[in-house]
Parts: C-alpha cells; sequence; structure tokens
C-alpha cells in the first residue's frame, strides 16, 4: 500500500513544474496516466499549492489598458463552462467564449455633426429615391428643412440646383456621456447671446441719450427766455442737471435698479404686483440656525418649523450677533405694540357694541387704545388711593425694596472669569398641565404620598380615605394604635386556635361519640335528628338479609317489564304504592346492590 499512496505524490511532484504545459481545455482525447495527472494538477491548483492558470487573451486585453495584474482563470469553475466547444478549434485555456462581443463605444467628447454637408460628392443628377424638393440622398422629401419649391422648379423636375448630402452618424455613447447634460453643447453659441444683450444695451443707451438731449433742449429754451434774470441758485442747479444728464455710470445704477423688483429673489417667490411673498425653503449661503451653536445645552431647535425661539449666543455682544433667536424679532420694535392693539380691537368687538378694525382704519384703533390706557391707569391710581385712605399702609410703599436696604440678596448665584453664570438661576423646570402643590381638606401632602397593605393615602395622616379631612399626628397615632390591637387580636386567636387544633382521627371520635348519644328518630328532620345513613350506624344482620332479598326482587321485577312507560300508566298519579319507611339496611342493601351494577370496570377482562 505505501507503494500504491506514493505513486500520485510522485507524480503530482513531477508535474508541478509542468503546470502552465499541459492544457486543461480543449477536446483532445487523454490517456488514463495522462487524465490522472490531470486530476492532481486540477486539485493541487484549488489547494493553492500551484498557481492558477492565467488566460492569454483576456491577458493581451488587460495589457492594452494598462493594468499590470493578469487575468487568472478559477480552479473552482465547472468544465462544462471552462472548456471551449469543439467548433471554436481553441487549444489552450480561455474564458473568451464565454464573454460577450466589446461594443465600440465613443468617447465622451464626441458628438453628432449638426448641419454638415458631404462636399466631396458633387450631385449633377437627379437621383431615384433623392428628396423632391432639394435632391439630396439623406432623406425623404417631408423631412426636408429647406424652401419648398414649386413643382416646376423643384429638383425633381429642373435637375438643378441639387443639394449635398447630409452628413449621417450613429453615435454610440458610454455611461459617462449619456448622463453628461453638457454633452454636444457649443461653448461658441453662447457669444450670440452676448452680443444679442449687448445690442440691446446699446439700444437704451441711444434712447436715454435722446430723452436728456429733449430735457436739455427744453431747459435751455426755458433758461433762454430768463437769463438775464437768473440767479446763482437757478445756475447751480442748472449745472446738477447737466452732471446728472452726462453721468453716464450713475444713470445706468439707476435703470439698473428699475429692472431689480421684476427679477426672481432667491430663496422666495415673489409676485411683483401683488408684492405677496411665499416662504420656501431657505437658501444656501445661508448658515442653519443648529449650527450656530453646538453646545447641546443652547437654544432649542425645531427641525420641522425650522425655529430657534431662544438666543444661541446669550454670551455675545448683542451688537456683535447675527442671529438673537425668533423671539428676539417677534417681541422688539412695533411687534408687541400691534399685538396689544389687535387683542384691544377683539376685545372690544366683543364687549361693545363700538367695532374697531384696525385694519380698516388703523388710526381710530389707535387712538381708542390709547384713551383706554388712560383710563386704566386713572382707575388704578382711583382704586389704589381708595385702600390706602381706608386701611392706611402708605409708609410701606413709600420704602425701598429689600434689596436695596442691606445690598444684598439670598438668591446664590455664581459666575466664570468671563462673567458667564454657572450656578443659579437656572430655568424653571416645566410643569405638567395638572393642578400641582394643591393640599384639599387641610392636608399637607398630596394622595398617594403613603401606602401600606396595597392601599394608597396621605402621609400627613396615614388616612386612606380620598376626601377625608386631615387630623395630623392624631390621626398617625390612631392608626398605628389599631394597626398594635389587630395584630394581638390576631395572634391571641392564632394561639387559640394551636392550642384547639387536633388531628382527624380526634375530630371523628369526638363527633362519633356525639352521635350515638342523641337518640335517632325517624320520619323527623329537626334540630337535634340524626340523617339516615349518617353517624354510627348499627345494622341488624337478619334485616339486612330480608332488605337484600327485597332489592333483589325489586330489579327482577324492574328487567321483567319491558314497557316502563305502560308500568307507569297502570299506577295512578301520587299513589302511595311502595311507600313504606326506608331502614338503615334498605339503604346498605341498596349501596349494597348497586355498587357492583354501575361500576364501569366491574366486567372488564383484559384480553390481551
Amino acid at each position: 500500500m505505501s507503494g500504491a499512496n506514493a505513486t500520485p505524490l510522485g507524480i503530482a511532484g513531477s508535474m508541478s513544474s509542468m503546470a502552465g504545459e499541459l492544457p486543461s481545455a480543449g477536446a483532445t482525447k487523454m490517456s488514463r496516466e495522462e487524465f490522472k495527472r490531470q486530476k492532481v494538477i486540477e486539485e493541487q491548483r484549488k489547494a493553492g499549492t500551484i498557481p492558477a492558470e492565467v488566460d492569454p487573451e483576456t491577458g493581451e486585453q488587460i495589457q492594452k489598458i494598462n493594468l499590470v495584474e493578469s487575468l487568472d482563470i478559477n480552479p473552482h469553475i465547472p468544465h462544462y463552462i471552462a472548456e471551449a466547444p469543439w467548433y471554436l478549434d481553441i487549444k489552450h485555456a480561455t474564458l473568451k467564449h464565454q464573454r460577450g462581443p466589446e461594443a465600440k463605444v465613443d468617447g465622451i467628447n464626441d458628438w453628432y455633426n449638426r448641419g454638415a454637408k458631404d462636399t466631396s460628392v458633387i450631385n449633377k443628377k437627379f437621383r431615384k429615391g433623392a428628396c423632391e424638393n432639394c435632391g439630396a440622398m439623406s432623406h425623404k422629401t417631408r423631412d426636408c428643412l429647406d424652401r419648398p419649391r414649386n413643382s416646376k422648379n423643384a429638383a425633381k423636375t429642373t435637375n438643378k440646383t441639387l443639394s449635398a448630402d447630409e452628413i449621417t452618424q450613429s453615435v454610440s455613447l458610454g455611461f459617462d456621456a449619456k448622463r453628461d447634460r453638457w454633452n454636444g453643447y457649443d461653448s461658441s453659441a453662447h457669444s450670440k447671446v452676448i452680443s444679442d444683450w449687448e445690442l440691446v444695451e446699446k439700444e437704451r443707451q441711444r434712447i436715454r441719450e435722446e430723452k436728456a438731449a429733449a430735457e436739455l433742449a427744453e431747459v435751455a429754451a426755458k433758461s433762454a427766455a430768463a437769463e438775464s434774470s437768473m440767479s446763482a441758485e437757478d445756475k447751480e442747479a442748472r449745472a446738477a442737471l447737466l452732471a446728472t444728464v452726462f453721468n453716464d455710470d450713475e444713470e445706468v445704477d439707476v435703470d439698473e435698479d428699475k429692472y431689480a423688483d421684476a427679477a426672481e429673489q432667491i430663496g422666495q417667490k415673489l409676485d411683483t404686483k401683488s408684492r405677496t411673498t411665499v416662504r420656501n425653503l431657505r437658501i444656501r449661503e445661508d448658515t442653519a440656525k443648529y449650527l450656530l451653536n453646538l453646545d447641546k445645552n443652547s437654544a432649542h431647535y425645531d427641525p420641522k418649523t425650522r425655529s430657534m425661539r431662544d438666543n444661541p449666543n446669550k454670551d455675545k455682544d448683542p451688537k456683535d450677533l447675527q442671529y438673537a433667536g425668533d423671539n428676539f424679532v417677534r417681541w422688539t420694535g412695533d411687534a408687541p405694540k400691534m399685538a396689544q392693539l389687535q387683542l384691544f380691537a377683539w376685545q372690544k368687538a366683543g364687549n361693545s357694541q363700538e367695532s374697531v378694525h384696525l385694519q380698516a382704519n388703523p388710526t381710530m384703533g389707535e387712538i381708542l387704545f390709547k384713551e383706554h390706557q388712560k383710563t386704566k391707569e386713572v382707575i388704578a391710581e382711583v382704586k389704589k388711593d381708595s385702600v390706602l385712605a381706608r386701611y392706611g399702609g402708605e409708609e410701606h410703599l413709600q420704602a425701598p425694596p429689600k434689596e436695596l436696604l442691606l445690598a444684598q440678596t439670598e438668591h446664590y448665584v455664581e459666575y466664570s472669569q468671563t462673567g458667564k453664570i454657572i450656578k443659579g438661576q437656572e430655568k424653571a423646570s416645566v410643569k405638567s398641565k395638572y393642578e400641582e402643590d394643591f393640599f384639599p381638606q387641610n392636608h399637607q401632602s398630596v394622595w398617594g404620598s403613603y401606602w401600606n397593605s396595597g392601599r394608597w393615602g396621605y402621609a400627613c395622616c396615614h388616612s386612606f380615605i380620598r376626601n377625608s379631612y386631615c387630623t395630623g399626628q392624631a390621626g398617625i397615632d390612631a392608626a398605628n394604635s389599631s394597626n398594635l390591637l389587630l395584630k394581638q387580636n390576631s395572634s391571641s386567636s392564632s394561639l387559640i386556635q394551636d392550642s384547639k387544633a387536633k388531628s382527624l382521627y380526634e375530630t371523628h371520635v369526638l363527633k362519633a361519640g356525639k352521635d350515638a348519644k342523641k337518640v335517632p328518630q325517624q320520619g323527623k328532620l329537626g334540630t337535634g335528628a340524626v340523617r339516615l345513613g349518617e353517624g354510627d350506624v348499627v345494622i341488624d344482620e337478619e334485616k339486612l338479609k330480608k332488605a337484600i332479598e327485597r332489592e333483589e326482587a325489586r330489579k327482577r321485577r324492574d328487567l321483567d317489564d319491558d314497557d316502563e312507560n305502560d308500568k307507569k300508566k297502570k299506577k295512578k298519579f301520587n299513589s302511595l304504592e311502595d311507600t313504606a319507611a326506608v331502614t338503615e339496611e334498605d339503604l346498605e342493601a341498596y349501596r349494597m346492590a348497586r355498587s357492583s351494577f354501575e361500576d364501569p370496570m366491574a366486567n372488564w377482562v383484559d384480553k390481551d
């Protein structure tokens, strides 16, 4: 076996140097030994011990593209894919037969030569199939772009003035050329646009000069009549007018301002007729509000509405700020005043019959608002004087505030070296929409601040009733004493029960002794009576045998009678037949017969 095992390894070692010489493709018939060598080489290529085969044809293509690496053939490709068909007559390993033909793609700068004529061939005679209008072979008569000729002057009839053929091209664009939006654009065509605008500007300049000359002639005619009586001020005005007329640069700026209103502004849609703007997306030149301060504790930014109400840079000088928050614009200038005016107009329309409309009559609204403010101040002063006259205390109002008396305050604030507040004067926490710090019924704590034994209550009085009145410490003491009393009662009852606890056997014996002392009374179920079959039952053997016989006779009688309905018909309703008193022996006989009859497993036999 050692020699047999050494043979393939020896072949593999000797053939490792000849790996590139043996073909892996082609329809050549190999012998058994060559087939074995080929299999060993394939296994070594798959394992990576020898290099893979190189595709010579695709490798040449890669060298044309100036790539250094060569295209190797994957050794794990199946034979039916890697081997070329016999009719291609390929004797070396390649995957060229698995690749499609190469499509010729034009460059990104190639484009159609529009309107070019092929002047190399001169047409002297009308050709069959050519355009009947101009005589060119590159298009049909209905597609001709030349001036339509009469039937007598057409190229087909006159056989003269034949047009040259257009150059037809088929441009195959690549991936980048198809998606280039400026592909085929001739930059020299923009010079025509520039020249057109220059002509327009020259015409405007000519119109301005003619208008200025007319105005100057009119002024000169008027000034010639009264030139002798012209003062120095009139001469200065005339000199200024001449300067404005002949100042071309300044006139151009003024003229450009006329057309600036009609221009479309960036970032908004402007209707120049109605002068209304529609808010649009911000322009790229604007800095986003959330980038003004990257501190997470700075002003809050709402991305949905793109609003930042607070100032993001509170430490900077307000003069150097480019943006101080939306509220700065909303609550500065005349914005608060307009809000107060609008609120006053609404209240005036709701409280009285007089209607104030700010848009219809803003002056009247502002006058009424000022009168309302003065009246309000007068009423406040009258109320203040009346209260002071009745109750006194005017000296307390004239005293300075407590902060100025001692020049100190209880508010603790820490400042940094730059003057920034480090600690103190923090923003107030946002409260919920529910009522907070509300203590009804004289309570000092809220409902749910105390919990005991699965119940909620008040921590100030340990009361578990929601609408109860607070009793304070007295309620807590009463609750503790009641809990203590309940624990004592529960412990004493548990001790009594433990002392009285007896086994089931002892309980049965005591119950049997009590029942034995009682005298049974047949047919009576009053107090002290014993039910049939309960307690200590004494059965007579002779009576039991007779009861068993009677039970067997009753069952035989029931079995002999097939029709139960007929049997019921023979009896009268509420008949007293077979209504003798049931004894303990009859009940025991019934039980003995019934247990064997109704047991479903009594007659079961295991046949397996």
